[in-house]
């Protein structure tokens, strides 16, 4: 049992590492090609692997939504969080912007109160203006700089903690597969919409020409490491837990932090770093003052595997 949790450790540490990796691979195209149109084409590749893979697993059938409306607002809320946080990078130091992302999981608690008539605990009433702190601390230097631009990641953020609400709305609507299908088949055309109005926008860097191979091949390359550090984190879940998994979503920071500083030169000053960590601590706070039997027993009864509900709540970043 000992040695099933610590390798299930490992395997959510892998996982959550590589979405670090991939939002690195993701900033290294700023500049070649527009952000909007980045989105756009990862997604578009990452949902015809989906599909493929949906097709040989369970058949035409499975392409079906119960609830079709629902399945669009999740696309919808994908499709937000994705162009907001692509674009962040693009122009902020990817710690800082991780950092700011990781506020999701509070916007969730939240949002699950007036949405899905959920008890909002008093927890989430204490750690909510901790949070607060922590993102005026990361944002203080960069709004200077980037203006309302330095806000994109708390947007994108409010736009996965939607996700994640219409997620826990539609538990039991298909397999975890189906899922995963049906919200990246559904952003796309968003995504796609998005980056044809920023090239008829005329603004340089939202033109959208022919990309090079190497923009191309890098957007594969994300599509394919986000689905597998998807798995990695399920796996990891299943062997060692929710409970225990949960916390390991911040390792990104330092994965972030590290490459940040490797391939870019990015230094995080200390309100960034005193920032991120207040966040982070407000996180784990929430964590630690929620009920686990009813967390699970709430997973239970929606017919959502506890694995994929908490790694939707914990992650600050659904790319």
């Amino acid at each position: 049992m000992r040695q099933d949790e610590r390798s299930g450790i490992l395997l959510a540490v892998a996982g959550f590492s590589s979405l670090s990796v991939g939002d690195a691979i993701i900033k290294t195209m700023a500049g070649e090609w527009s952000p909007l149109a980045v989105a756009a084409l990862r997604f578009t590749i990452g949902a015809i692997g989906l599909s493929l893979l949906l097709l040989r697993a369970e058949g035409p059938g499975a392409f079906r939504p119960r609830r079709p409306w629902l399945q669009v607002a999740r696309g919808a809320c994908l499709a937000g969080a994705t162009l907001c946080f692509f674009s962040s990078i693009f122009v902020m130091q990817l710690a800082e912007a991780l950092a700011l992302a990781f506020v999701s999981p509070l916007f969730v608690a939240l949002f699950s109160g007036p949405l899905l008539k959920e008890k909002v605990r008093p927890a989430v009433w204490i750690a909510s203006p901790v949070a607060l702190i922590g993102v005026l601390l990361v944002l203080r230097p960069n709004f200077t700089e980037l203006g309302w631009l330095a806000g994109l990641p708390v947007l994108s953020a409010l736009f996965f903690s939607l996700m994640v609400v219409s997620n826990r709305a539609s538990a039991g609507d298909g397999s975890a597969l189906s899922m995963q299908v049906f919200i990246a088949c559904l952003a796309t055309p968003f995504l796609i919409a998005a980056a044809a109005i920023g090239h008829l926008s005329g603004a340089p860097s939202l033109s959208v020409d022919l990309p090079d191979w190497t923009v191309i091949a890098r957007c594969t390359l994300v599509a394919v490491t986000a689905s597998t550090s998807h798995w990695l984190a399920y796996l990891g879940t299943t062997r060692a837990g929710a409970a225990t998994i949960a916390p390991m979503v911040y390792v990104q920071m330092i994965v972030a932090i590290v490459l940040g500083y490797a391939l870019f030169g990015d230094v995080p000053d200390l309100a960034t770093i005193g920032g991120a960590a207040t966040i982070i601590a407000a996180g784990l706070f929430l964590w630690l003052t929620t009920p686990r039997t009813t967390a699970q027993m709430s997973r239970a009864l929606q017919g959502q595997p506890e694995t994929l509900d908490a790694k939707a709540d914990s992650s600050g970043n659904g790319n």
